[in-house]
Order: C-alpha cells, then sequence, then structure tokens
C-alpha cells in the first residue's frame, strides 16, 4: 500500500513538472513567438469552445433566421455596439429555465426537477485595441444566480431520482446565490500563441466541439465535455491555460486548474490553489480544416488529462484519454463521434463513445445561436472506483430541437431515453422529456 501511494506521489509531482516544462515550450517555440508587423487573417486565431464568454457573446450579433424581430431593441444594440466600438467592453445578460420530467423514479423520489440560472456576462479588451496592434488582452468575467423551482434540483436528478449515472442539466444545481464562474485575464498574439490566467471554467477549454454547450444544445452531459469520463473541477477554477498552433492546421493547448475550486466562495481557490496543490492536468493536440476562429467545428483532437489525489473527499488520482472528430457538411450539418477512458479518479463514467448529429437550416457556423436539430446515442460504463464493479453498462439516446423564436429568446424541448439506469433496481428503461428556454439581452 505504501509503494502505490510513493510511486502515486512521484507521478503527481512528474506529471506537473511536465506540464510546466510543457507550457514554457509553447511559450517560446519559434513558431508562437515570433512577431509579425503584418499578421493575415488566418493567424488571428482564439481559442476556447463555443460557450466561451466572448464567443458566446459574438455568436449572438450574428444575424440568424428567426420567426420574430423586436425591432424596439434596434437601438439597444447599436448602443452597446457604438459601447464596443469606443471603450472595447460589452456585456450579456441571460436567464435560463429548464424543466425536467420522467416516466420513472426510484421509490421515495420525485420524477419532476425545474430550476433556473440567471447570467450576467462580459469582456474589456485593456490592451490592444489599435488597429496596427500584434497583441490584445482582455478581461472577462461571468456571475451566475442559480435558484431552483422544485427541491430536486436538475443536476441532481439523474442520480438520484433515476439511478442514471450521469448529468442531465449540468449547470442546474449547486447551491443557489451567487456563483463565479469566469474571471480572469485572456492575452492573445497576431502569431497565434494565447493564454489565459485566473478564475477558469475548464469546459470553456478542453475538448471542445461545435455542439458541446449544456446551456443550448444537448442537456445530456455524454454528449459533452469528456463524454462524462474526465475528473473535471467545479467552475472558477483558478489555474492557467495556454495555447497555440503548431502548424498552419495542427494546434497544442494545455493547463492546469485547482480540483478542490468552490464557485460560491471563489477566494478559497487561492489557499487550495497554494497549499492543497492538487490539480487537473490537461494536453490536447487537434488539427483542423475550418478556420482557426472556429477550430472547434472541422476538428479532430486527442486530450490527455490527470487529476491529483484529493485527500478531504477521500477520490484517488486518476487519469485518461479522450478521441474526439466531428466535421461540417453542406455547412448545416455537423457529425461527430467522440470516446474516451478513465483510470480511477472522480469521472462518472470509465469508458464512454457518443456518435450524432446536427443540423442547424441556416447554418452551422454561430453555435448555440439560431434553429437547430441535434440527435445522439451514447454508450457508457460506470466508474468502478466511485460505484463499485458490477454494474451494467448503460446506453442514452437524445434529441432535441432549438426553436430561435427571436434574437432575444429561444425555446428547446427534448427527450431522452435511458437503456439500464445502473443504479435503478427495478427499471431497466427511462423517458426523460425536457424544455429549457434561454432570454438574452
Amino acid at each position: 500500500m505504501k509503494r502505490v501511494k510513493t510511486t502515486r506521489y512521484y507521478w503527481k509531482k512528474l506529471s506537473s513538472w511536465l506540464l510546466v516544462m510543457l507550457l514554457v515550450l509553447v511559450s517560446v517555440y519559434p513558431g508562437f513567438a515570433q512577431s509579425s508587423d503584418q499578421p493575415t487573417e488566418a493567424q488571428q486565431a482564439k481559442f476556447g469552445g463555443p460557450d466561451t464568454v466572448p464567443n458566446r457573446i459574438e455568436s449572438e450579433r450574428v444575424d440568424k433566421d428567426t420567426l420574430y424581430e423586436f425591432e424596439f431593441m434596434k437601438p439597444y444594440y447599436e448602443w452597446k455596439d457604438r459601447i464596443l466600438e469606443k471603450y472595447g467592453y460589452t456585456y450579456a445578460l441571460d436567464y435560463y429555465p429548464i424543466y425536467l420530467k420522467a416516466s420513472d423514479s426510484l421509490p421515495g423520489t420525485d420524477d419532476d426537477a425545474a430550476s433556473a440560472v440567471m447570467r450576467f456576462s462580459g469582456f474589456w479588451q485593456l490592451m490592444g485595441r489599435a488597429e496596427d496592434s500584434n497583441s490584445s488582452g482582455t478581461l472577462v468575467y461571468l456571475v451566475e444566480h442559480r435558484h431552483g423551482y422544485t427541491d430536486n434540483l436538475p443536476a441532481e436528478f439523474a442520480l438520484e431520482s433515476l439511478g442514471y449515472v450521469g448529468f442531465i442539466g449540468i449547470p442546474y444545481g449547486s447551491e443557489g446565490g451567487l456563483h463565479l464562474t469566469n474571471l480572469y485575464w485572456n492575452q492573445e498574439w497576431q502569431n497565434g500563441f494565447g493564454f489565459a490566467a485566473g478564475f477558469l471554467d475548464v469546459t470553456d477549454w478542453v475538448d471542445v466541439y461545435a455542439l458541446t454547450s449544456p446551456w443550448t444544445d444537448f442537456y445530456n452531459f455524454v454528449f459533452s465535455i469528456g463524454a462524462a469520463t474526465m475528473d473535471l473541477p467545479d467552475d472558477a477554477a483558478l489555474g492557467f491555460g495556454a495555447g497555440g498552433w503548431l502548424a498552419d492546421n495542427v494546434y497544442l493547448i494545455a493547463g492546469f486548474e485547482d480540483l478542490n475550486s468552490d464557485p460560491n466562495d471563489p477566494l478559497e481557490g487561492f489557499d487550495t490553489f497554494f497549499n492543497d496543490h492538487e490539480f487537473f492536468k490537461h494536453v490536447e493536440i487537434g488539427w483542423v480544416t475550418s478556420a482557426r476562429e472556429q477550430y472547434y467545428l472541422d476538428n479532430l483532437h486527442l486530450t490527455l488529462w490527470h487529476a491529483d489525489e484529493r485527500d478531504e473527499i477521500d477520490v484517488e488520482d486518476g487519469w485518461g484519454a479522450f478521441l474526439s472528430v466531428s466535421h461540417t457538411f453542406a455547412e448545416k450539418w455537423l457529425l461527430f463521434t467522440r470516446g474516451g477512458f478513465a483510470e480511477d479518479g472522480g469521472s462518472l463514467l470509465e469508458r464512454s463513445v457518443s456518435i450524432g448529429a446536427g443540423f442547424a437550416p441556416s447554418g452551422i457556423g454561430a453555435p448555440g445561436f439560431g434553429h437547430q436539430l441535434g440527435f445522439g446515442v451514447n454508450w457508457g460504463r460506470p466508474n468502478d472506483a466511485l460505484f463499485g464493479s458490477g454494474l451494467d453498462d448503460q446506453y442514452t439516446m437524445e434529441a432535441y430541437y432549438r426553436l430561435q423564436v427571436a434574437k432575444e429568446f429561444s425555446i428547446t424541448p427534448d427527450v431522452q431515453y435511458l437503456i439500464n439506469p445502473a443504479l435503478h433496481p427495478e427499471e431497466d428503461n427511462v423517458w426523460v422529456f425536457g424544455l429549457r428556454a434561454r432570454l438574452s439581452f
């Protein structure tokens, strides 16, 4: 036993040092570090998935087909554009309610759950606003207020009420009240290198693809980051991440974040970061055929991760790998195949494979906005380290349709079929119906 603990201790130290060396290498590599007086459009690349604050706000500014247009809102948007142009600052206010209803639940539990999240986000470009600037620096923030409409929160609904090892509506959970998700500095250079440092949401940077968002796309987390095989930290994880382009179509992203983050008490992260030294570390290498600005569309990437042992909650260290392939067709279709594995750690699943597609009539290029159909199938094996051995494999099918009623309002009905929920002693299958809305300004 002592020998195993010692081996893990040295692996923890070695992986940390290797990641630091990799980040330094990315920073000084000539292909990233060289300056360019006249950067090309292809060089002006930004890392981060569709749910990063800047990308989400930019996608809302793209004109898309809607059922209605609220003409009285145009002066407001024009005012926001003037503020952005003059001061480099903009913001968004969003409200996301959700309701889930299941065909069956565990004895003594509710068969429905409802809650909502109010989000206030924005960014302020404080450096590099001049046209001839080779770099830009931006302060990014996102604050939420999470509140439940029922005693049962959606994020806990699948596991506690359905006996399903997974998350349905993962953002709609945790304690109520104010919740910090992002507060970080984002620095970007025209040569394709950038970094982010501060309180991060790891799911904005790790294993992203076009349909990754639990706010606007699939409800079930098996179709999101790591397909439930990654031992991820909570929101507002104090950490650092960097990325750059090794070649025209090849990128590298690496980072580390505090595993003991608490978005309801983010300042505690300084203590856990510098004293506990329990980190989530990740390295991703990818190949793209789409524009760099939307590298998550036509994308093939491999993500390696390691999570340190957490003494306080008695979770051993773990590691894993994840492979993702996504490709667009006719600018309206996106097909994806994604899968990975985990060894030990605190992930929900130790094996998981997801396949599916998304269809957007007006184009798939602005994820999270516009009419969109999505459907997917997943196979998953619960993590023995958390739930014990001998549990059945689970199968999940999901379909949703996002109806963009107006630029400011969308509704997304959803249906899921859960086969062999591993912790349900009586039911072999459960239907889950959902309705999610989004109101944004």
